[in-house]
């Protein structure tokens, strides 16, 4: 518990209004997507960056722990103050698009915009942000760079990471500093941008973000591929993509998420298929689009297909993407708990992946669907724990996840692939990293944050 004179150095920084120590805001701040909970012992709401860095100066004087936040919706603990301390949240006043540039296709956002809120700005000017999480509706900006935040566009557009030019961030001393520039091409200095990108808020905190936009694609157009078996849909997606195709996306569904979106929605998807495959292509012309759909067709029928059904209009189409955003939500009907990880394997390793995951749900005895962005070979792999408060079961449940962690760096992956690390995923950091590649992250660590104030104990640091 912080004492009094802290609190009240804290709210002389950023108002009485502004600074919380009773049960509500404590109960409100202490958990996020994961459903853990740590209670801290304050939240503060700084209104600008000068009282980011004054709380930060004095946190870091008194080594009183910080752990910034956005929405809170990641899932992996991010944002949890598992240490206690102060939490600091950038939802409130941190929440303004600055400038939207349409010579120079950028714009300037604080963190707390939340990401479908800047998609609508910006698309009313024609122009475009690709980076789509399915956490779109409320999760915010600064927490999408912080975690690098992928979506299902990342097949033909990129990631989080391909759209921050420039930021500003104020370190845990206080300091504040501008790292990139607005410019397309900068290869003065070292990267520091880069490195802020997926740091999770353990080396500074995020005030300012320059982003690049694109022209919006004039057509869409979005289908579906029913296969057999998921082998047959993986192997589909790999030999599609190799072919040339670049899709917006291309989203897969299991026999067990689809037996759980309509359990739950009723969208008409095709319950005893294997696998599904959703996809989307866009442009300026619709005879391209056309060319695009027959391709993919023709790929994916001589991959096992039985049935490639194109949306007829926007109804259809809006219930296809629908089926995929709430897939998550659905597959909870299999158990209590849901050990959800973002495993991303070379999509040609897919199959194996998917075949070797299988074996895992055999040997566990749990159900496991899976469902993801199959376009980059990022697979949402869930191990559902119909009983969590048995210890046992619980163990094992880790126990299945840790091997599904090491079958997917064993197929040259990663641990996740848009989630990030944060607490749930620090465990396992070893089965990913050599003790040398550890103790350069946390030389870095050191090199920011030297008395550990700033989200300790996330990815393992």
């Amino acid at each position: 518990m912080l004492e009094s004179t802290h609190i009240q150095a804290l709210t002389q920084i950023v108002g009485k209004d502004n600074c919380h120590t009773d049960k509500a805001h404590l109960l409100a701040y202490c958990y996020d997507a994961t459903r853990e909970r740590y209670e801290p012992d304050a939240i503060v709401y700084p209104r600008d960056e000068a009282e980011v860095s004054a709380i930060l100066r004095y946190c870091n004087t008194h080594k009183i722990t910080i752990v910034p936040r956005g929405a809170g919706s990641g899932f992996t603990g991010g944002a949890l103050p598992s240490s206690g301390g102060v939490v600091l949240s950038l939802e409130k006043h941190f929440n303004a698009i600055l400038e939207i540039d349409e010579k120079n296709l950028i714009a300037r956002v604080q963190p707390g915009v939340v990401n479908k809120i800047f998609q609508n700005e910006v698309e009313k000017r024609g122009l475009f942000y690709p980076p789509d999480p399915a956490s779109q509706d409320y999760s915010t900006l600064g927490g999408n760079v912080s975690e690098n935040a992928g979506g299902m566009r990342a097949a033909k557009y990129g990631i989080t990471k391909d759209y921050v030019l420039a930021l500003r961030a104020v370190l845990p001393n206080g300091d504040i500093i501008r790292a990139g520039k607005k410019t397309i091409k900068d290869v003065a200095g070292y990267n520091i941008a880069g490195i802020l990108i997926a740091s999770e808020g353990t080396l500074a905190v995020i005030t300012e973000l320059t982003l690049k936009l694109i022209p919006k694609p004039k057509h869409k157009r979005s289908a579906m591929g029913v296969f057999a078996s998921i082998e047959d849909a993986m192997n589909a997606v790999y030999r599609s993509m190799a072919s040339g195709i670049t899709p917006v996306a291309m989203e897969f569904l299991d026999q067990l998420s689809i037996q759980a979106v309509e359990e739950r929605f009723h969208k008409g998807l095709p319950k005893d298929a294997g696998a599904i495959l959703i996809t989307q292509v866009d442009g300026d012309l619709p005879e391209v689009l056309e060319s695009d759909l027959s391709l993919l067709q023709a790929r994916f029928m001589e991959n096992g297909c039985t049935k490639f059904v194109v949306a007829k209009d926007s109804k259809e189409e809006e219930d296809l993407w629908f089926a995929r955003r709430n897939v998550s939500q659905s597959i909870t009907i299999y158990g209590k708990k849901k050990l959800n990880e973002d495993i991303t394997v070379p999509r040609s390793r897919l199959p194996e992946l998917l075949t070797r995951i299988q074996e895992m749900s055999e040997k566990y005895g749990f159900k496991i669907p899976c469902f993801g962005h199959t376009g980059d070979g990022n697979v949402h792999t869930n191990v559902m724990v119909p009983n969590p408060e048995d210890k046992d079961e619980l163990a094992r449940g880790y126990a299945c996840i840790e091997e599904i962690f090491a079958i997917a760096v064993e197929l040259e992956g990663t641990l996740s692939g848009e989630h990030g690390i944060g607490l749930s995923k620090a465990p396992f950091m070893h089965l990913a990293f050599t003790q040398e590649e550890m103790n350069l992250f946390k030389a870095i660590k050191r090199a920011f944050d030297p008395n550990n104030i700033l989200n300790p104990g996330k990815m393992g640091l």
